[in-house]
This record gives structure tokens, C-alpha cells and sequence, in this order.
């Protein structure tokens, strides 16, 4: 997969959300206003102090979704309701960006392995050649989890129009393509309980893993 163009700009967020960081640390504790919300295509990150304003001023939420898995399970929107998941978009047959996504989002499954609220959604974007068969096999071959990693096929047309309309995957463009154009994106998207995006990283960097990481245990409620 090539890189998309906003790679500049989510390096801007990553240092925007470092000193937002330092800035609101509490006696040593993160809160969740140290992760912003993204409201539109160009992923530009909305603080909020307050997390209780989120209703009002963050509108943009993910669709419902329906596909089926590596396992022949349906997963939709309730399959994820009240976990944080972190969703991508990937081939099989993609022979260099994919798997170092994939084994880089390894490590974020390994981490988060015995945590029920997280999980991840993998999003194929060839899926008249991604069969539920092909899936399995894949997921067998990189370690992937059944029931935290779900690995997703279905319709064409429904997947990219949610990747770009929802996932807001390749940036602002993403509502001018059509079903028909290759979907191309690095991205991981972080999406909270509520559906809604709370970060954007590189899925080819570990060090922006290691932030993924970083915002899914400030996101993660205290028990």
C-alpha cells in the first residue's frame, strides 16, 4: 500500500498530543482529555477539557457495519458496542506495507490479549479475493486471535464507503472517491466506546504503536 498524504499531519497531532500531554498531567495521572476526538476528514484533533462536552460538540460517529470474519462470524457495530477497538485496512496478497501493519498491530493485540474492552477490526480492501477461507488462513499465519481480531470481508461498495465516509480513510478525498477506486491508507484508527475516532497513527511506525498503546490505556476505563 502507498502512503497517504497525511502522514505530516499526523506526526503535527502526535506532538500536539505529547504536549497536551505534559500539560495536563494530574499528581502523575493521565485523564481522558489527554486524547482528542476527530470531527472530519482532514483529522484535525479536537481537546476537550471536559470529556462530558463530547456529546454535544464531537457529532461524527462511526455507521453501523456488517461483515463477516476469519471465522465466519457476523460482527457488526454490537460485536464492539462499549470495547475500544482499533480498526485498518489491508489485503492478503499485499506484499510489504501490510505485513508490517499487521505485526506491528500484533503487539497491540499481545498487549491488550486478556483485556475484553479492546479489540481490533481489520477491514479488507480486496474483498472479492479476501474469502472467509483465505481470511482464516491468514489469521493463522500471524498469530491473529479469533474473537479480539476480527479480520473482515463483505460487500465492496458497503466497506469503502465506510472506510472514507466513517473511518474518514485517505483524508478529505475520501468523499470525492467512488466505490470503485482502490482504497489505499496506513492508518489505524482508535475509536472509543461511543463510536468515535480519538486517534489517527501510522500503522508502518512502532514508535506511533507505542502511542496507540498509550491512548487505548488512558481510554480504558478504571475498574
Amino acid at each position: 500500500m502507498s502512503g497517504t498524504p497525511s502522514l505530516l499531519r499526523i506526526s503535527l497531532a502526535i506532538t500536539l498530543a505529547a504536549v497536551a500531554i505534559a500539560c495536563q498531567l494530574d499528581a502523575g495521572t493521565l485523564s481522558e482529555a489527554t486524547v482528542p476526538y476527530y470531527n472530519t476528514p482532514d483529522f484535525t484533533p479536537v481537546w476537550l477539557a471536559d470529556p462530558a462536552e463530547a456529546d454535544q460538540k464531537i457529532t461524527h460517529r462511526i455507521a453501523d457495519f456488517s461483515f463477516r470474519d476469519q471465522t465466519n462470524q457476523l460482527v457488526t457495530q454490537e460485536t464492539v458496542a462499549g470495547k475500544i477497538y482499533v480498526a485498518n485496512f489491508f489485503f492478503t496478497s499485499c506484499p510489504t506495507v501490510c505485513p508490517k501493519m499487521t505485526s506491528l498491530l500484533k503487539a497491540v493485540q499481545d498487549t491488550f490479549r486478556k483485556e475484553p474492552k479492546v479489540a481490533l477490526l481489520s477491514f479488507s480492501v480486496t474483498p472479492w479475493i479476501d474469502s472467509i477461507p483465505r481470511l482464516r488462513r491468514y489469521a493463522d499465519s500471524k498469530g491473529v486471535i479469533a474473537g479480539k481480531w476480527h479480520l473482515l470481508t463483505g460487500g465492496r461498495s458497503q466497506l469503502y464507503t465506510l472506510a472514507r465516509q466513517s473511518y474518514f480513510a485517505e483524508d478529505a478525498i475520501g468523499f470525492t472517491k467512488d466505490s470503485t477506486e482502490f482504497l489505499h491508507t496506513e492508518h489505524l484508527i482508535l475509536v472509543d466506546q461511543q463510536r468515535r475516532i480519538r486517534g489517527v497513527y501510522n500503522g508502518t511506525q512502532p514508535l506511533e504503536i507505542d502511542k496507540l498503546i498509550a491512548d487505548i490505556r488512558v481510554l480504558l476505563p478504571v475498574e
